[in-house]
């Protein structure tokens, strides 16, 4: 196996490409989630057998549901790191399964039982798949930080875009991970430039430069098998370079990946569409119909009303010691803007004293947000000692549960803006206002107030594009150990 490095003048990356066995050890996690889901599927089948089923669900489960789940990419490649998309493909495994059990139970075997038994098994299999890939995940986990298996990056592209890029990698990266560090058991090892001379544009992120486009092929020879090579495409990287570069690195037993020219999009919304032989990147477009979201509103409100109903000896002794705290209303309430510019009244919890709006002004200094349209100050001097309490817990945001049974807001969502806010908006940000405002959402479980204007906008943008019940299910989830750290909460 030879890769010859060429001249950079002409980007020409030789290699004799040599066909590669796929690795035994990533195999083997495809073989252990399939093994999973069958013996998921097996005993849920049989618990239904317990309870007066009949033999045939048996036989027809295990093989229906791993089938299902082959389709909606569960045992992809990599799929165990693609976060919560792991999760989300067992759901989807899992809404399909009623059709075909009746495909199987009534269109071919005739037996209306069978329908039955299947569907009723679903939710016992889905919860076993899920939770088998769990652990499966955390055990990665626990392999990647004790530094094996891990991937070595080098990206490759112009200095911009790969400072764009490594702002992205890095920056869900664990509390204490060195600066190269990425999640999901990847490492970048260097970046090679296609304007080498700007390297100052990277300098920040504590990445080596190893060079030039040239310096590729060497950078994949010193890292073996556990290398990967990550390409901005560019104006620079044409397409027989891009092709070039695929064969060195296949040869060198690494993986290849192109990233997309814009992030913040799910994998669950790209599709590679060959069109006339060529592979096309196929986004699909965000659901924001009122019919896509039914069933997340009447979930929501539904969860909403359960919540009021056991929250209520709470939300009475909050009132309480609001009102014996100091003085004024328990009860706040602030006209903000929801659902297509609508305006509405939203509730919470008073933890500021009764003059606290006409002190804004003498604030404004303190704004530590002043790079942006949000107003927060860390120790502000009119929050009284039991709204300091509330905001750390988040025990001020209860009555907004009252908001989302009315309808006006959701559980999940982009943070609720000031009209003030609003009108400062520029046509993209405005793109928060296609969905309703949540009582938890991105923004609360990355940081809350210590987020910069930028990010915060960033993290709505995205939850408004990519929005689907399995995202809304992991930020409520993600929700309330966020609240117990009290990160960003004043």
């Amino acid at each position: 196996m030879t890769v010859l490095p060429v001249t950079h003048e002409r980007h020409r990356v030789e290699s004799t490409h040599v066909d590669i066995p796929r690795p035994w050890w990533r195999r083997r996690h495809q073989l252990a989630l399939l093994a999973a889901d069958t013996t998921a599927a097996a005993v849920a089948a049989l618990f239904v057998l317990r309870t007066g089923g009949h033999w045939p669900v048996v036989l027809a489960l295990p093989p229906a549901w791993t089938a299902l789940l082959h389709v909606h990419g569960g045992y992809a490649r990599g799929q165990l790191g693609s976060g919560s998309e792991v999760y989300r493909r067992v759901l989807r495994g899992a809404l399909v399964l009623p059709a075909v059990a009746a495909a199987l139970g009534w269109g071919l075997a005739r037996d209306p039982d069978l329908m039955y038994e299947m569907i009723v098994a679903a939710p016992t299999a889905a919860a076993l798949s899920l939770v088998a890939r769990f652990a499966l995940r955390r055990r990665l986990r626990e392999h990647w930080a004790r530094g094996r298996r891990r991937t070595t990056a080098v990206l490759v592209g112009p200095s911009a875009g790969v400072a764009e890029l490594l702002t992205a990698l890095l920056r869900d990266r664990r509390p204490g991970a060195p600066a190269c560090s990425v999640l999901q058991g990847m490492d970048i090892a260097g970046v090679c430039l296609t304007d080498p001379l700007n390297e100052s544009a990277v300098d920040r992120f504590g990445v080596p430069v190893l060079g030039g486009v040239d310096e590729v092929p060497g950078a994949i020879r010193a890292f073996g098998d556990s290398s990967a090579v990550v390409v901005l495409p560019s104006p620079e990287i044409d397409a027989p370079l891009l092709r070039r570069l695929a064969w060195s690195t296949a040869a060198a037993g690494g993986d290849f990946l192109i990233a997309p020219a814009f992030g913040d999009v799910s994998s669950s919304r790209l599709e590679v569409r060959p069109v006339g032989g060529v592979p096309l990147i196929h986004v699909r477009a965000p659901r924001l119909s009122r019919l896509a979201r039914l069933p997340k509103e009447l979930a929501e409100r539904l969860i909403a009303a359960v919540l009021l109903l056991l929250l209520s000896p709470l939300m009475f002794a909050v009132a309480l010691a609001v009102r014996l705290g100091s003085k004024g209303p328990a009860l706040f309430r602030q006209v903000r803007v929801g659902l297509h510019g609508k305006q509405f009244t939203m509730l919470k919890f008073r933890t500021m004293r009764t003059d606290a709006e006409a002190r804004r002004a003498e604030l404004a200094s303190a704004n530590h947000n002043s790079d942006g349209l949000l107003f927060k100050v860390r120790d502000d001097p009119r929050v009284t000692r039991i709204g300091a309490t509330l905001r750390r817990y988040s025990l001020d945001e209860l009555p907004q549960l009252i908001n989302v049974l009315s309808g006006r807001m959701a559980l999940v969502g982009p943070r609720p803006p000031l009209p003030e806010e609003v009108a400062g908006y520029s046509h993209e940000i405005r793109r928060r206002l296609l969905v309703k405002p949540g009582l938890t959402g991105l923004w609360q479980v990355s940081g809350r107030s210590d987020l910069p204007w930028e990010e915060a906008v960033r993290l709505d943008l995205a939850y408004v594009d990519n929005w689907s019940l399995g995202l809304d299910a992991v930020i409520l989830l993600r929700t309330g150990p966020a609240v117990v750290r009290a990160t960003g909460a004043y």
